[in-house]
């Protein structure tokens, strides 16, 4: 029986584990678990998986939480603190590190000086802090990716050793907009863009793949899981049937294939180096007919290029081009900006950091606050 630890369950990734779970009663057991804000949901899932510690980030709504859970026998902690008490919960093998954004490095860091595996679906983690991490990690604990492309990744590898990759294809849906010109899409609306074709997300992560910024935090991913100095390509692939692919040095290319369900690299990640039976739809290519790909266009997805240009920068940019990404989206959802501002407000914020060397984890944070800062300054002058 496996222990787990699920930060973020009642987002898509945390559901959809929650699910796995369910299927899987003989094999998983949920010990701790760690939610955002919405205490209704996350009440039912304590009750129907028992754990035994379960933390709200939104402290305001620790009490509303005790009340649900008032005929439960749970161990209620909230904000920051209590995220790291759930995810380094005694006797966890593995964390499902599934909260969205920047919030999930500090609980994520935990698990791992701790000596917990992490199965992985917060890329932020990495993006902001990749070389921190990976340092961490290092002899103690193993990162497992969950997103479908880093998955397929993973799974391509094999056990190859790292000298016989040539190139890293990540593959991109492209989003609602891959067809939109430049002009359509300033004037492209929250509604048009949270209408993603084939994955069911969260509102974040949803906007951040019509950006395309989705892709390029999943290539700073890339880099940091698989070696920095491992050449990695992002490739459109509207039909999210490859997940991604491999070049080795002799040319050959080894594609993972699937079906665009979340539960499938949870799953392996989950039960690593095995593989669950599933009761899920199998990939019919017949059904599916073509598979069709296509370059990025950087000047119709600048938040693609941005991405680029910060881990070639590196040091703290990452953490910039993040955090300035999570204001400018939070800002376009709630309608204070145009969609065309996300990518300005981002590079605007870049262009005014000078970077600094990543030695500490409060290098990161300070990074991280000061961006955030000057992105609303600037959504402030645009709104």
């Amino acid at each position: 029986m496996k222990r787990i630890a699920l930060l973020g369950s009642t987002g898509s990734i945390g559901v959809s584990t929650l699910d796995v779970v369910a299927r899987n009663p003989d094999k998983f057991q949920v010990c701790s678990m760690a939610a955002g804000s919405n205490v209704e949901l996350f009440a039912e899932q304590v009750k129907r998986f028992h754990p035994e510690t379960v933390s709200i980030f939104d402290t305001r709504k620790e009490a509303r939480l005790r009340s649900l859970l008032a005929d439960q026998d749970v161990r209620v902690v909230s904000g920051e603190d209590g995220t790291v008490e759930a995810a380094t919960c005694p006797g966890t093998n593995i964390v499902v590190s599934g909260i969205v954004g920047s919030a999930g490095l500090v609980p994520t860091l935990a698990a791992i000086r701790a000596g917990i595996d992490v199965a992985l679906a917060n890329k932020e983690t990495l993006v902001v802090a990749g070389e921190l991490v990976l340092r961490e990690a290092a002899n103690r604990a193993a990162l497992i990716p969950i997103d479908s492309e880093h998955s397929a990744i993973f799974q391509a590898l094999n056990g190859e050793p790292r000298g016989r990759i040539k190139k890293i294809i990540l593959t991109a849906s492209g989003g609602p907009f891959r067809t939109f010109s430049k002009e359509r899409m300033e004037t492209v609306t929250v509604k048009e863009a949270l209408n993603h074709p084939n994955w069911e997300m969260g509102h974040k992560i949803t906007i951040d793949s019509a950006t395309m910024m989705n892709k390029g935090l999943e290539y700073i991913e890339a880099k940091w899981l698989f070696g920095p100095g491992i050449d990695v390509e992002v490739l459109i692939h509207p039909q999210s049937i490859i997940h991604s692919m491999i070049e080795f040095v002799d040319t050959s290319i080894m594609a993972q294939l699937g079906i665009p369900d979340m539960r499938v690299p949870i799953a392996y990640a989950l039960s690593y180096p095995d593989r669950l039976e599933a009761d899920l739809p199998s990939l019919n290519l017949g059904s599916v007919g073509q598979l069709t790909f296509e370059e990025p266009d950087l000047e119709r997805f600048p938040c693609l290029r941005l991405a680029f240009e910060a881990m070639e920068m590196g040091q703290t940019m990452p953490a910039v081009l993040n955090a300035a990404n999570e204001v400018a989206v939070r800002a376009f959802l709630q309608e204070e900006i145009a969609f065309k501002d996300i990518a300005d407000i981002i590079q605007t914020v870049m262009q005014n950091h000078s970077g600094r060397m990543v030695n500490e984890l409060e290098d990161v944070l300070a990074a991280d606050r000061w961006a955030r800062e000057e992105a609303r300054k600037k959504i402030a002058v645009a709104h």
